[in-house]
């Protein structure tokens, strides 16, 4: 099973960038989907972004359309989040994820998971 490590986050203030990755270990094929979701305190687990590991296409959600950018380096087994104009409600725990069978937004279809990395923006 590939394993997720995430890396990036910390505290910044309303307006501010950070970059998130994401380190993956093993063989990701081409019908891979790699995504990032993100679960505020009381809130469900929901779906940031995503991109086809082979082809490169890129999936968002509304909230940050616009904002964030999701990109891979197929040769490193990287995925990135870069994240501009952040506001308070980004604050969250975002984890990188992996889904074998192709596109999906629905976090139970999700194989592997990493552990998650706190992004809490002040105002």
């Amino acid at each position: 099973q590939v394993q997720l490590i995430e890396s990036g986050g910390g505290l910044v203030q309303a307006g501010d960038s950070l970059r998130l990755s994401c380190k993956a270990s093993g063989r990701i094929f081409s019908s891979t989907f790699m995504a990032w979701f993100r679960q505020a305190p009381g809130k469900e687990r929901e779906f940031v972004a995503g991109i086809r590991w082979g082809v490169g296409n890129t999936y968002y959600a509304d909230s940050v359309k616009g904002r964030f950018t999701i990109s891979r380096v197929q040769a490193d087994n990287m995925v990135y989040l870069q994240m501009n104009s952040l506001k308070p409600q980004d604050t969250a725990v975002y984890y990188c994820a992996l889904d074998r069978g192709g596109y999906s937004t629905m976090d139970s279809t999700f194989d592997s998971w990493g552990q998650g990395t706190q992004v809490t923006v002040s105002s």
